[in-house]
């Protein structure tokens, strides 16, 4: 079992019940699922970067992503429909828990003019998103093996019912949360 999976649940549990005053454990809200994803426009015309995306992204996950492909045809971005536009991989389980104790306290602080995280990503049902402008913060991707930085989106999908709650819920997991 994960370090961040035992901390939350013999630790973070019992604070929520506390400060929300949840009567039934099975209120308390959890992190289900984390999603990442990868737009990659150059993806139709370059197989080579489809490639390396789909490298780094099961480096830094420990899974392999699924490409993404376009619903219809757009002339003015040259794509036609079922091209690879992106990559996703849905996050679970321990893969799930690694993933965020690795974006918590090893990726996050080497993000450079780091001040926190925005409060306000949530999306009024308890999910947070947020947007990773180069792989190279995580330690697993080498400088020396990237041939262009790319950023992804990261979307933590939570049972919680409110804002307010996941971000309770996110602030006692460690995420670096900047003041409102």
């Amino acid at each position: 079992m994960s370090r961040l999976k035992t901390y939350y649940q013999e630790t973070i549990v019992p604070k929520l019940i506390q400060q929300f005053g949840y009567t039934n454990i099975h209120q308390v809200p959890k992190v289900v699922k984390v999603v990442l994803n990868r737009g990659l426009g150059e993806a139709s015309q370059n197989a080579k970067a489809l490639e390396s995306s789909i490298n780094e992204i099961a480096m830094i996950t420990g899974q392999r992503p699924v490409v993404t492909r376009a619903k219809k045809a757009i002339a003015g971005f040259k794509i036609r429909k079922g091209m690879p536009v992106g990559l996703m991989v849905t996050l679970r389980r321990e893969k799930m828990y690694s993933f965020l104790d690795r974006l918590i306290n090893l990726a996050l602080p080497r993000i450079r003019d780091f001040r926190g995280l925005s409060p306000n990503s949530f999306d009024g049902r308890g999910n947070y998103s947020l947007g990773i402008r180069e792989q190279l913060i995580f330690p697993e991707v080498d400088y020396d093996s990237i041939d262009q930085i790319r950023g992804f989106d990261i979307t933590i999908v939570t049972s919680a019912n409110t804002d307010e709650e996941a971000f309770a819920l996110l602030k006692e997991m460690g995420m670096p949360f900047r003041q409102k």
